[in-house]
Parts: structure tokens; C-alpha cells; sequence
């Protein structure tokens, strides 16, 4: 099990491209990222700086979300839009290129809101097409699809963990998997003991944040380092990324340094 951080998250005093190394700086070696440009498909410059920037760290991207939409207005994600078939699929296309050259294994698809005028089953419909679709595409690499249960927008479907693994199986494809951040398994309620012990073996990645507030491990009442050693106790071996809130002038200050991952093992002097 290893840290990851989620450099769209944390570390956003910093511009895009400065973050990678912000992260190695700290003594880490992989970081994740939500869709880190504006558009779904960016310009081909955009590209080549972004692939740049994690090469030029030494950091591996271990994950990269699809375009979520516009996230600052409240959009989770294209998957079940049926308006956005085309843009989610070339999308993915410049998700996987990026894969290609960085090496990552793991790609998060947002389900999408659920949308005025669209019946749910439709939606439900289009989401399992594109995800069989970037599931076929995730086969070829070896890599994962990650679905996310979420908290705190209410017209997204997907809550619990179950929500997530009815989806899984609706849809004709062996690499989708649970990602299970424990913040939002927390926030709605879902008992994440039983998470773990019953579904491990559908639970692709793991992501952390305290409950309330989303901050660091530490500053709330969720039991995280309780469950990363039920998880650990019990096989899982991925990543769990860093994916809170920062408070105060070290984000890391909870984790030794020991802990990070990094070539690293001791802070700078």
C-alpha cells in the first residue's frame, strides 16, 4: 500500500504544471489527477506540457480522471449524458494517449448528474455503453476503471458503494472497479468495515479525508488509519491517495516522511 497525491486536491497554490515537483519535493513518488484542463480535449501543446511536467518530476501518474464537465458549476462527470456521447469518447481517447506515454493504470469516470428531461433508465443506458466502451479500452493496457460513489451533490445517482457495484454489473467489461474514498463512503453512511471485508476484491483504489470537513487524516472523527490497516490486513496492496483538503502551511505534516514513498526517506535539511 502507498500514498499517492492527489495534486487537483492539494498542493493548489501552485499552478497545474508546478505541482508534480511540488509533490516529489515533499518526498513522494506518484500523484493522481481530475481532468487537469479546460477543455475535453485539450490542445495537443496543453498535452505534451502536462505529460511533460510529471516526466520532468519523476513522479508516476498512477491515476487520471475523465473530463468531469464543469466541476466549479456542480458537474460530476459526461458518463450518463447522452448529449455528451462523442465528447466523452474523445475524451477518453486523449485519456488513454496520456496513459500510453506515462504509464498510468487507473482512470476514474464520474457517472455524470442526473439531468432534467433525460429519464433515468436512458442515462443509466449511456453510462453502461461508454463504460464498456473505456472498459474494453482499459483491458488492452492491463489498467482499471474506477466508478466513485459521491457526497454532497445531490442530483449524482451513485451514494454507496452498492450503487457502484450495481453498475459493475450491468455493464460487460472485467477491468471496472470500486474506487472507495472513504470520506464519501463516510459522509453517506455506508458502513465501510463491511466495504472492505465483502468487497475487496471489486475495490480498485482507495482515496482518504477525515470526516467533517475533508481535511487531513487526524482532524475529524473517521477511524482512517483503523480502516488503511483493515485494508491492508486483508490484501489490498494499491495506492490510497491524498485527496483532502490542506490546512496550514504543511499538507503533509501527519505523515512521516519515512511514509511518503519517495526516493527520499528524509526531509530536506
Amino acid at each position: 500500500m502507498s500514498f499517492v497525491v492527489n495534486c487537483s486536491m492539494l498542493l493548489t497554490d501552485l499552478p497545474v504544471l508546478r505541482r508534480p515537483q511540488a509533490a516529489r519535493d515533499a518526498g513522494f513518488d506518484a500523484v493522481e489527477f481530475w481532468w487537469p484542463f479546460d477543455d475535453a480535449v485539450p490542445a495537443d501543446a496543453e498535452i505534451d506540457a502536462f505529460v511533460g511536467a510529471v516526466a520532468d518530476a519523476g513522479v508516476r501518474l498512477t491515476a487520471l480522471n475523465f473530463a468531469g464537465g464543469d466541476m466549479a458549476a456542480g458537474e460530476r462527470g459526461l458518463l450518463s449524458d447522452p448529449r455528451r456521447r462523442q465528447e466523452f469518447r474523445d475524451n477518453a481517447d486523449i485519456v488513454f494517449g496520456i496513459a500510453d506515454r506515462l504509464g498510468t493504470r487507473a482512470f476514474n469516470a464520474l457517472y455524470g448528474n442526473r439531468l432534467a428531461g433525460v429519464d433515468a433508465p436512458r442515462q443509466d443506458e449511456v453510462a453502461a455503453a461508454n463504460l464498456e466502451h473505456v472498459g474494453r479500452m482499459a483491458e488492452h493496457l492491463g489498467a482499471i476503471v474506477l466508478i466513485e460513489p459521491l457526497s454532497g451533490v445531490d442530483g449524482y445517482p451513485l451514494r454507496t458503494a452498492a450503487d457502484v457495484l450495481a453498475v459493475i454489473g450491468r455493464v460487460e467489461a472485467t477491468s471496472l472497479r470500486l474506487l472507495a474514498d472513504l470520506y464519501h463512503l463516510g459522509v453517506n453512511g455506508d458502513d465501510i468495515d463491511a466495504v472492505i471485508d465483502d468487497h475487496l476484491d471489486l475495490i480498485g483504489h482507495v482515496q482518504i479525508a477525515d470526516v467533517p470537513g475533508r481535511g487531513a487524516p487526524g482532524t475529524g472523527f473517521l477511524d482512517i488509519g483503523g480502516y488503511l490497516q483493515r485494508l491492508a490486513d486483508r490484501g489490498y496492496r494499491g495506492h490510497v491517495s491524498l485527496e483532502y483538503r490542506a490546512d496550514g502551511p504543511d499538507p503533509f505534516g501527519w505523515l512521516p516522511w519515512s511514509r511518503r514513498g519517495g526516493r527520499s526517506r528524509n526531509p530536506p535539511e
